[in-house]
């Protein structure tokens, strides 16, 4: 029976209740604190939502009125925003890392009113903005520190919200009980922001029958367990995070772990060890470099070691995917490769007790999904936007292919339409933007939600995406032209941390490229090669060098039109601060492209340089500029594409 089906568990602080009365002692959520992991049974969990939810509505808190909550993953912000659930209001996570800019926009379209804010930093940055923010009535900060100076009058600590609570339950014994009970499912729960990929970000809808259903389809088709640990690290103001973190932890009894900081998930990740994980293409990227780096760094027997595995690891995936199967000697590298190397690799990532893994939030490239593949991990493809309640199509451990993301979802129907546009209808899909009756118009036509995406199904009935629908391009002599897929054939190698390639109704491939400081710093040390700083780095003949031999590896496995036949390393790394990225780092293409237009034109102009000026965006909003002459390079030759 689904959830929504009984007026008990169709909401999220009504999934909430009905756990801590099913299994009132068992872990619920947990916090990673000065070392110690904290945790909050399911009914503490409840407890603590109830009494906020009280201590919110002793502030004016009502239905309808809207709640933010910044800072990193902590538990004290998902409480909050299932109290302001609970009373009808919506919840609107936003980014923290955003500069002043991106916060205003988003804070005063969604009305916010009430802003629970994790920490003295993130209270500084919003009372910066206080001027500019006419609905904001209070600022409820949880981590005192640093904050005993304060005395602005918006200004409460959450430890007195949640004791005020405690002493209006007392005054009104029934308000919270029917306040939760007046919830429906049609009720919206959260306003979740598009991440802007062409312009402004767009509130998205989000009811609670969306994101119950969303999660019920999911639980379906994956082995989800109660008791499950997830490890709750990503954007709280991406949907993915609202979509597991609130969502599945609630509908499918998962213990959701908060690391101590951004700086210590991978050491909490191996200490906690989740039974499944989810994260973006740029998690598994990063994860794949630190494994290439710690290789090159070791003994040549170690070394040497590690890539024969590897390399049989991959060989046997590939006979494993084409339905082959593995000769005696194979199956018995494979055996002494767990031992040797697949099994510590995965205990180092801390993925030793993963199910399931899955990578989401924008396409993987094929050669980093099967090397985690290939070593234990049982990495999959999730499908899904933000306007679909973060999820629309996964695929089985079975089926697991870099090409496709796998089967819609039970109860989420999909169709590509004459354009190859890919479209869907389902109890998943939002209801509209915030405050946007046109954009809502353009997006859902007769029921259905236009993704932007363009794809495919596969003869197996998998669904493939190519690219977005606006990206996806030819060059001049008609071949198809998908950006994201050779940028992505760029960045397995460990030195290129982004890569923006252009082509669209021209003649030949180009690329601009963004170095990894870290790994190309590294290999430039063990060369004795001085640096100063990233500029400095990227403008080394050797560092040129040495990308060119990686963007002729990705070559090899293109077509000859498809191939880069120019590149230059970019001075600064693409940055969300200023706009050439998404905070979920997703490239701003037509930004990028209106930007660097002049670089654009020297790439096909045949100019042996092009000077870029820079602008710069700091945490506080002042902004500088950098004037510098780049060097723009030629491949020495176009590399062959392997024969098939």
């Amino acid at each position: 029976m689904s959830l929504l089906d009984s007026p008990r568990t169709d909401t999220l602080p009504k999934l909430l209740q009905r756990n801590a009365e099913q299994n009132p002692s068992a872990a619920g959520i947990r916090e990673k604190t000065r070392g110690v992991w904290q945790t909050l049974s399911w009914s503490g969990y409840r407890d603590e939502m109830r009494d906020l939810a009280l201590g919110l509505a002793s502030l004016g808190f009502k239905r309808g009125d809207k709640l933010s909550v910044v800072g990193d993953n902590r538990p004290q912000l998902y409480i909050a925003q299932l109290s302001a659930q609970a009373l009808g209001g919506f919840s609107v996570p936003v980014y923290q890392d955003s500069i002043a800019s991106e916060l205003v926009y988003v804070l005063n379209h969604a009305e916010i009113s009430v802003i629970v804010a994790e920490d003295q930093e993130q209270v500084d940055k919003v009372l910066s903005l206080k001027d500019q923010l006419p609905n904001l009535r209070k600022i409820v900060f949880e981590d005192p520190r640093g904050m005993w100076g304060y005395d602005d009058p918006l200004l409460i600590q959450y430890s007195a919200v949640v004791e005020a609570g405690r002493a209006y339950g007392k005054a009104h014994p029934e308000y919270y009980t029917a306040e939760l009970a007046k919830g429906g499912p049609d009720d919206i729960a959260m306003i979740a922001y598009t991440s802007g990929t062409t312009g402004n970000p767009k509130g998205v809808m989000l009811t609670h029958r969306n994101m119950v259903a969303s999660a019920q389809s999911f639980i379906a088709v994956n082995d989800v367990k109660a008791g499950d640990n997830w490890l709750s690290y990503l954007p709280m103001a991406w949907v993915g995070d609202a979509a597991f973190s609130l969502g599945m932890a609630l509908a499918g009894q998962m213990v959701i772990a908060c690391p101590e900081g951004p700086e210590t998930v991978q050491r909490d990740l191996r200490e906690l060890g989740p039974h499944a994980t989810l994260a973006p293409p740029r998690i598994w990227e990063s994860m794949l470099t630190t494994m290439q780096v710690k290789s090159n760094d070791a003994s040549p027997l170690k070394r040497r070691t590690f890539e024969y595995f590897r390399a049989l690891a991959e060989r046997c995936e590939l006979k494993r995917t084409d339905g082959k199967p593995l000769s005696l000697a194979e199956r018995i590298g494979l055996a002494a490769g767990e031992f040797f190397v697949y099994g510590p690799v995965r205990d180092q990532l801390g993925l030793r007790n993963a199910r399931w893994c899955y990578t989401g939030g924008a396409p993987l490239g094929p050669d980093t999904y099967r090397f985690f593949r290939s070593i234990g991990i049982n990495l999959k493809q999730v499908y899904g936007a933000t306007e679909a309640s973060a999820l629309i199509a996964c695929q089985d451990d079975k089926e697991a292919n870099p090409n496709t993301v796998g089967r819609p979802m039970p109860s989420i129907d999909v169709k590509i339409d004459d354009r190859g546009e890919v479209m869907l209808k389902g109890p998943n899909v939002f209801v509209g933007y915030f405050k946007q009756e046109e954009a809502t118009c353009e997006a859902l036509q007769d029921g259905w939600l236009k993704t932007g995406d363009a794809g495919f199904f596969d003869k197996q009935g998998h669904l493939v995406i190519i690219d977005r629908a606006r990206d996806v391009g030819k060059l001049a002599d008609g071949s198809a032209f998908a950006p994201q897929y050779i940028e992505n054939k760029l960045k397995f190698s460990p030195y290129i941390r982004e890569a923006v390639a252009f082509g669209h109704e021209r003649p030949k491939v180009v690329a601009m490229v963004a170095i990894d400081m870290q790994t190309v710093g590294a290999w430039a040390e063990k060369r004795g090669l001085p640096y100063t700083s990233y500029l400095d780095l990227s403008r080394k003949a050797e560092v040129a060098a040495l990308i060119a031999d990686e963007i002729a590896k990705a070559n090899a496995d293109l077509p000859d039109i498809q191939q880069v036949k120019r590149y230059l390393l970019l001075n600064k790394e693409l940055d969300a601060d200023d706009a050439e990225m998404t905070r979920t780092r997703k490239v701003r293409r037509k930004f990028v492209a209106e930007k660097y237009a002049a670089v654009i034109d020297a790439f096909y102009n045949g100019a042996p340089e092009v000077q870029v000026t820079m602008e710069i965006t700091f945490e506080d909003g002042r902004k500088s500029s950098l004037t510098t002459d780049i060097l723009i390079h030629d491949l020495q030759a176009p590399v062959r594409a392997k024969a098939a």
